[in-house]
This record gives structure tokens, C-alpha cells and sequence, in this order.
């Protein structure tokens, strides 16, 4: 990524990693609502510097879905209805991340689709008020998720469903860092580029710790394998096409287009999932 005179100041000197306590809990903190108490050498007030951080982002995204993931244990355990329990967990998402990546989502799917020229594009996707492309995409992967959750559910158990809570988590959050590996920020001096660029090495301890969490998850028995490759899949390729389209669209990523990411990789997993599990996979 080139530097330009108006990034942060951190920017410039060579990256610093943290340890992986702090690293965690930096990305708690910025990808969700729960309290993190600073810890000694750390400075929670700080912009966060994401160039080695995410290194640990997939420890970070377990905590945030572990509230959800309970609440599915417990729910279907329970014997609540199915797609109550779905909505149930999908509320916890949402509170615990304060709907972060749902509004990207929307905000991407309105510029992106609501603008004819890249200028325009990026003025709508900066404007706080949702449109109908925004409303229809939040919607869609409100629907998608809680329906396909529901059906993991009903075919294959409550400790499957909690699982597939917890595979999706950190894939599909490693799925937007990708977008910020690789592809250039539109905006010099946006929230996406402010962070940094992730260097080399990020993204294959990322993927290599979302694949162990989701390996786990099979060989204890609470997934299929297939449904998991396959909605590790989707995930890729929803990724890579949401990638492709703002390049195309805009000339590069937004912090929008990284929430956006996340959102169409969790939805994928799920999918995924919930397909295979349908065929008798499980």
C-alpha cells in the first residue's frame, strides 16, 4: 500500500506485534461491543494497527460468537423452536458486534448498486441513511442465516448448530482481512486504510487457524466435513466476487466493503452447511 502524508503516524514505522493476549483483545475491541479492560503495555484508545494484529483475529472472533453459540446449545437442547432459536442467536451477533458488519453490508449494497460513477458510489456508501438496495441485502442475510441455522438445527442437533457459529466466525472475518491484504483502499484517508495493510504473513496464520478451529469441529463429530468444505468454499468465492465488483465499481475496498465480506462468508458457511446437512450429510 503506498503511504501518502495523511496517514496515521503509526503507519510509518515498521510494525510491532503485540502478543497475542493483546492482539486478541485489540480485535475484540474493535470488532465488537464487549468490555475489554486494557491490559499493562496496551492503549485500547489507540487506532489499532492491523498490519500483524489480525494475525489473532480468529481467537478474537470465538469470543465474540461464544454468546451466540451458547445461546444455541442451550436453546435447542431446550427444545425451542427452530427458527426461534436461529433469531435468537442472530440477535446475540448482532448485539455483541452492534450489527458492525451488517452495516457495511448495507452501506456496500447501496453504493454499489444505487450509483452509476465511482464518486458516486462512494458518496452513498458514506451516507448513514439506508436505501433499498441496503434494506433488501440486510433482509436477504437476515433470512438466509436464521433460515439455514434453523435447518442445521433440525438436521443435525443443537451442538451442530452452536459449531457452525463458531466455524463461521473466524473464516468469514479472515475473509474481509483478505479484501484488505490485497486490494487497494479508495480512500487515502478512510477507516480502512487508516489501520494499515496486512503484511505477508497475516493471512496465512488467519486461514491456517480458522481451518484448525473448523477441523475440530469435525473430528469431534459436530459437523459433516463436506458441508464444511463446501461452505469454506462459498465463503471464498463470495469473497472473491464482492472483491472483483468493487474494483470494478469503485476502484478498491472500503471499510464497508470489508464488513460486507463478512457478511456474505458467514452466510455462505451457513449455506454450506445447511445444504449438506439437508442431503444427509451429517
Amino acid at each position: 500500500m503506498a503511504q501518502t502524508d495523511s496517514d496515521d503516524a503509526t503507519q510509518a514505522s515498521a510494525p510491532i506485534w503485540p502478543g497475542w493476549l493483546i492482539a486478541t483483545t485489540t480485535c475484540i475491541r474493535f470488532y465488537s461491543r464487549l468490555p475489554v479492560p486494557a491490559l499493562p503495555g496496551e492503549n485500547p484508545h489507540a487506532l489499532p494497527d492491523f498490519r500483524l494484529v489480525p494475525r489473532a483475529l480468529p481467537f478474537a472472533a470465538l469470543v465474540i460468537a461464544a454468546p451466540a453459540a451458547l445461546i444455541a446449545l442451550l436453546a435447542g437442547l431446550a427444545g425451542v423452536n427452530a427458527l426461534l432459536t436461529a433469531a435468537l442467536v442472530m440477535t446475540a451477533l448482532v448485539v455483541t458486534t452492534g450489527a458492525f458488519h451488517e452495516d457495511g453490508l448495507a452501506d456496500s449494497a447501496d453504493g454499489l448498486f444505487g450509483g452509476h460513477t465511482p464518486e458516486r458510489r462512494l458518496e452513498i456508501m458514506k451516507d448513514s441513511r439506508v436505501g433499498t438496495f441496503g434494506a433488501l441485502a440486510l433482509g436477504l442475510s437476515l433470512l438466509l442465516r436464521v433460515s439455514a441455522l434453523a435447518a442445521i438445527l433440525q438436521g443435525a442437533g443443537a451442538w451442530a448448530m452452536a459449531a457452525a457459529v463458531l466455524v463461521a466466525a473466524p473464516w468469514s472475518r479472515v475473509e474481509g482481512i483478505r479484501i484488505l491484504a490485497t486490494v487497494e483502499p479508495t480512500r487515502r484517508n478512510g477507516a480502512s486504510a487508516s489501520v494499515g495493510q496486512p503484511e505477508g504473513s497475516v493471512l496465512p496464520i488467519a486461514y491456517g487457524l480458522s481451518g484448525v478451529i473448523a477441523l475440530l469441529v469435525v473430528v469431534v463429530g459436530a459437523l459433516p466435513l463436506a458441508g464444511v468444505v463446501l461452505g469454506l468454499a462459498l465463503s471464498v468465492l463470495a469473497a472473491s466476487w464482492l472483491s472483483r465488483t468493487a474494483i470494478r465499481l469503485i476502484g478498491g475496498q472500503t471499510g464497508d466493503i470489508i464488513g460486507a465480506a463478512q457478511q456474505l462468508g458467514e452466510v455462505a458457511i451457513y449455506l454450506g452447511l445447511a445444504i449438506v446437512i439437508g442431503w444427509g450429510g451429517r
